[in-house]
């Protein structure tokens, strides 16, 4: 005893001023060290869901779908525009047509599961059960604003038409050979799944945490047949298709005959190669069906409610122009472009309706403001506020439009604001009108589109099975677009 309290003594007079020998051997290099960890975690997963957000959330769903009825014109007796009437005599009776609508309720779901030694780990850290549920949640609200926007239950793009090959020019280093060319349309959901990397989505059977399984299809047509064209050593190989309504991507499989691989995947239908091939990606072969609807797990979204035939949205696809250059948005001289000019007066026209938001993607917007603010087009529009002491202090560079002017509208026009969507891809926008106007008196259409909900989200602590809580979080809802003329596409634009 004597010797071990010596020798304690002896360890902590060494510990409280240890001496060179002893500092060299106990350093930060052994690991023995404290662990900085700053709780909780960070969450740096952007989270954007303008669309969810903005649409109304009705409930009061029952059964497999909600329906309606839609009058679609009221036909006035004798002449229709003309409502003369004889003294003391009545006039015939007017008709009208009425068209019946339904739209099927859908599941949208997200599951994870945290185990035991998990949740017991992470004690004073943070409270993992609850953060994980709300990662779920943050989730399964991504998806469901891919569905809002891109959901696709309609629309079957069925097989692209054959691409059209040119070879042209000097200067490029693509090899001299005969190529192949396949083409594959995507649709919205296809696009946001494809990838060089990845390839291009099919069909997929999942294994749910159930055990169970079910089939998605990813959003992409079949294959177009093949065409072929002779390429000398400096030449470009340029490709077209005929573009697809639906569509807002294209996947172009090129190599020799019988060994296409994916190479490029556009926004547009046109494409050019002047660099050698990368000969690594999808093959051609994967592509064997038309996987571009989910006719019974899905619901239309906002894209495809006006893509589908009959809709009566404004839909404009631009023309293919110049493989690779394709067509752009064209300013009109006067602070506007003509493209979405044509969207304003036809929408106009035809419904006397005006979207009330645009939604593109950030390289139209860049387009948008450069037609509209530059040059001849824009200068004379824009003016400098300087403070009263005189001075450019206010200055500010780097502007882009906020809001276009629709003078297509009652009471001397509006206002529409332009917003950029993180999802909608280039070469897409979308005119909304979010509610009807005045002049749609009595409509009873007190939104334009909204989430119709069976049942809005609840969360499912799943019983034990094993040593993890597995929960989930889902959705029943439909999106009902009840005015689907109050939407206006314009697709198939060209950078720049």
């Amino acid at each position: 005893m004597e010797i071990t309290q010596q020798t304690l003594d002896m360890l902590k007079g060494a510990l409280g001023a240890p001496n060179d020998d002893i500092a060299k051997t106990v350093s930060t290099s052994t690991g023995l060290v404290a662990y900085d960890l700053q709780a909780p975690s960070k969450n740096l997963v952007p989270i954007n869901t303008p669309i969810r957000n903005r649409l109304p959330r009705v409930g009061g769903g029952l059964g497999t779908a909600t329906n309606w009825n839609v009058i679609t014109a009221l036909v006035g007796s004798g002449y229709d525009a003309m409502g003369w009437a004889k003294e003391g005599q009545r006039t015939a009776r007017m008709s009208y047509s009425v068209t019946p609508k339904a739209a099927s309720y859908c599941t949208i779901g997200e599951e994870d599961q945290i185990t035991f030694e998990a949740i017991n780990s992470a004690q004073t850290y943070e409270d993992i059960r609850a953060t994980g549920t709300m990662r779920v949640l943050q989730k399964m609200m991504l998806k469901e604003e891919n569905a809002l926007l891109f959901g696709n239950r309609s629309i079957s793009l069925g097989i692209p038409a054959t691409p059209t090959l040119s070879a042209g020019g000097s200067g490029m280093t693509l090899p001299a050979a005969t190529y192949s060319v396949i083409v594959v349309a995507l649709t919205g959901e296809g696009y946001r799944g494809a990838s060089l990397a990845n390839g291009v989505p099919t069909s997929t059977t999942f294994t749910g945490a159930d055990a169970n399984t079910y089939t998605l299809n990813g959003g992409s047509s079949n294959k177009s047949a093949n065409a072929t064209q002779a390429i000398t050593l400096g030449q470009l190989l340029s490709c077209s298709t005929t573009a697809i309504q639906g569509a807002v991507g294209y996947a172009w499989y090129v190599g020799t005959a019988g060994s296409e691989k994916l190479e490029a995947i556009t926004t547009t239908n046109s494409v050019t190669f002047g660099l050698p091939l990368a000969g690594i990606y999808q093959a051609a072969t994967a592509i064997t069906a038309d996987n571009s609807a989910n006719a019974t797990l899905a619901f239309d979204g906002l894209l495809s409610a006006a893509l589908k035939s009959g809709s009566g949205a404004y839909i404009n696809m631009l023309a293919t122009g110049t493989p690779g250059t394709g067509t752009k948005l064209t300013a009109s001289g006067r602070g506007t472009v003509n493209e979405i000019d044509l969207m304003l007066l036809t929408m106009w026209n035809n419904y006397q309706v005006s979207p009330t938001v645009l939604w593109m993607n950030a390289q139209q917007l860049n387009d948008v403001s450069n037609k509209c603010l530059a040059g001849a087009s824009g200068a004379p529009l824009l003016q400098i506020f300087t403070p009263p002491g005189g001075g450019y202090e206010g200055m500010l560079a780097g502007g882009v439009i906020g809001y276009y002017f629709n003078p297509f509208a009652m009471n001397g026009g509006i206002k529409i604001p332009v917003m950029i969507h993180p999802a909608l891809p280039a070469g897409t926008i979308i005119g909304w009108c979010e509610d009807l106007p005045m002049q749609y008196k009595s409509n009873n259409v007190p939104n334009v589109a909204e989430v119709k909900v069976r049942q809005d989200y609840y969360q499912i602590d799943w019983p034990l099975r094993t040593r993890a809580q597995e929960f989930g979080v889902y959705a029943e809802e439909v999106l009902a677009v009840y005015a689907p003329f109050a939407l206006g596409i314009i697709s198939n634009i060209s950078p720049g």
